[in-house]
């Protein structure tokens, strides 16, 4: 099962990139983040695909996430829904059958704070409760989408580093640490926990996303039993132009268990 997250940075100016891409990538579930467009100005080719089933959970102007489940993967539309906490159109969510039981996929836009930094805290505090409450359920989760948090230093290139940059500060890392201490993995530096190179953003001048002079903000975040099954974890820097690159996960779907 292939999940993707991309930040599309406004859909209807992507649209053509994004239905490129899928055709050529045939992911089974794609998160997009800051759609920035409500249902009423999306084109008919993104409204109604003919090979997913499609939630688009947004407004017109900022933020807005979607949600694309592949027809291959689900015969009848899954249902989808947003959390309680979620009043600005950032996360949507969804429950599609696997071979090894349900799961539950979001996708997620945290604000980047630098405008209210306290709506980003309260955010990501929701988002970790929401996290507690899946565990306590015993729900496997995939949680992905534009986290706006750089874990650590190793994730923000050094020229781009900065003393208490908002995305960096210790309380929000905490906070995101705190949520991945429920059993979550971040798969990506999970699979390539070496790599001070592997970014998801850049700043959109002086050629910083050619240079690969970036951040490492967007993830895929999966419970640890479904985190087994991941065998890649692909930052996908050339794809569109966004300022965002795709983050791709291929997850070995078997009946059989992975190694532990």
């Amino acid at each position: 099962m292939k999940i993707a997250t991309w930040n599309v940075n406004g859909l209807r100016a992507r649209q053509g990139q994004l239905l490129d891409w899928l055709a050529a990538e045939q992911p089974d579930i794609v998160c997009l983040q800051e759609i920035k467009a409500s249902l009423d100005q999306l084109t008919f080719a993104l409204h109604d695909m003919e090979t997913f089933w499609c939630y688009w959970h947004g407004a017109k102007g900022y933020s807005g996430v979607g949600l694309l489940v592949s027809k291959r993967l689900a015969a009848a539309a899954p249902s989808c829904a947003h959390p309680s906490f979620d009043f600005e159109q950032r996360m949507a969510t969804t429950t599609v059958e696997t071979p090894v039981g349900q799961v539950t996929i979001a996708s997620a836009y945290v604000p980047n704070g630098g405008k209210d930094y306290v709506a980003k805290l309260r955010f990501l505090e929701a988002l970790d409760t929401w996290t507690a409450e899946a565990q306590q359920a015993g729900r496997q989760i995939v949680l992905c989408g534009d986290l706006n948090v750089a874990r650590t230093d190793a994730d923000i290139h050094p020229r781009e580093r900065k003393p208490n940059q908002v995305g960096a500060r210790p309380d929000e890392r905490a906070i995101f640490e705190h949520m991945l201490s429920r059993d979550l993995v971040d798969v990506g530096r999970a699979l390539d926990p070496n790599n001070e190179n592997l970014f998801t953003w850049w700043a959109p001048w002086r050629s910083l996303r050619q240079k690969n002079i970036g951040w490492r903000i967007d993830y895929v975040i999966a419970s640890r039993p479904l985190a087994r099954r991941v065998t890649s974890c692909v930052v996908q820097r050339e794809v569109g132009t966004s300022d965002h690159g795709p983050v791709v996960a291929t997850f070995e779907m078997s009946l059989v268990d992975p190694p532990t």
